[in-house]
């Protein structure tokens, strides 16, 4: 939303007090801009920290989850609560590598059940493995855009969710199905405008 220079010499005009009283009725009613200025105005914890602390949570929370792979719509309810947590870590502290790491360590931990899940039905795990497959792409999609810095830490992540993908043969099959080729798993070798490519492969009803 772009503001008006007049709104910006009316904000600017008001009170310390005046000023106070609104930063404070804004924040109650926007609990992520609450939490990100605590985070950059006295939160002694840097974002790696915050990272660490977070991946720590994604994979307790996905081992409790798993108690319910049975359940699949109850789990997969709980999944998407830890994937909202992910967001809001995200926006908090401006995290845009963890917004690809954390994901994919959701997706790995999630990966680590094949036991488990390779006993339920296809059509029962169906949403699920969807699910997963559009999460690797979105962290493709935003691998893209970090700095080349980040890369070789990508590749970690990318190589261990290939490895989980390949020991499920339906996801294996699924990933392929929709259109999602085994080498892009790879930082280098992710297609230029790869963005465009996935728009244009749900375009054509894959990835649903």
């Amino acid at each position: 939303m772009e503001y008006s220079k007049e709104f910006k010499t009316a904000l600017s005009q008001l009170s310390g007090v005046e000023k106070d009283r609104l930063i404070f009725r804004l924040l109650k009613k926007d609990k992520i801009l609450s939490k990100k200025l605590y985070f950059e105005l006295i939160d002694e914890e840097t974002a790696d920290q915050k990272r660490d602390q977070m991946e720590e949570t994604v994979k307790e929370k996905v081992k409790y989850a798993a108690k319910y792979l049975s359940n699949q719509k109850y789990f997969l309810i709980l999944i998407r609560k830890i994937s909202a947590e992910i967001t809001e870590h995200v926006k908090v502290i401006s995290d845009k590598f963890g917004d690809v790491s954390l994901n994919l360590v959701l997706v790995t931990e999630i990966l680590k059940f094949n036991d488990k899940l390779s006993r339920l039905r296809f059509n029962d795990v169906y949403k699920l493995y969807i699910y997963l497959i559009n999460k690797v792409v979105k962290a493709l999609i935003l691998t893209k855009k970090l700095d080349e810095d980040y890369w070789m830490e990508i590749d970690e992540y990318l190589s261990e969710v290939n490895d989980k993908i390949t020991g499920n043969i339906y996801l294996e099959k699924l990933f392929i199905n929709n259109g999602i080729d085994f080498k892009w798993l790879n930082v280098e070798r992710i297609p230029e405008h790869f963005d465009l490519i996935i728009k244009d492969i749900k375009n054509q009803g894959f990835l649903k």
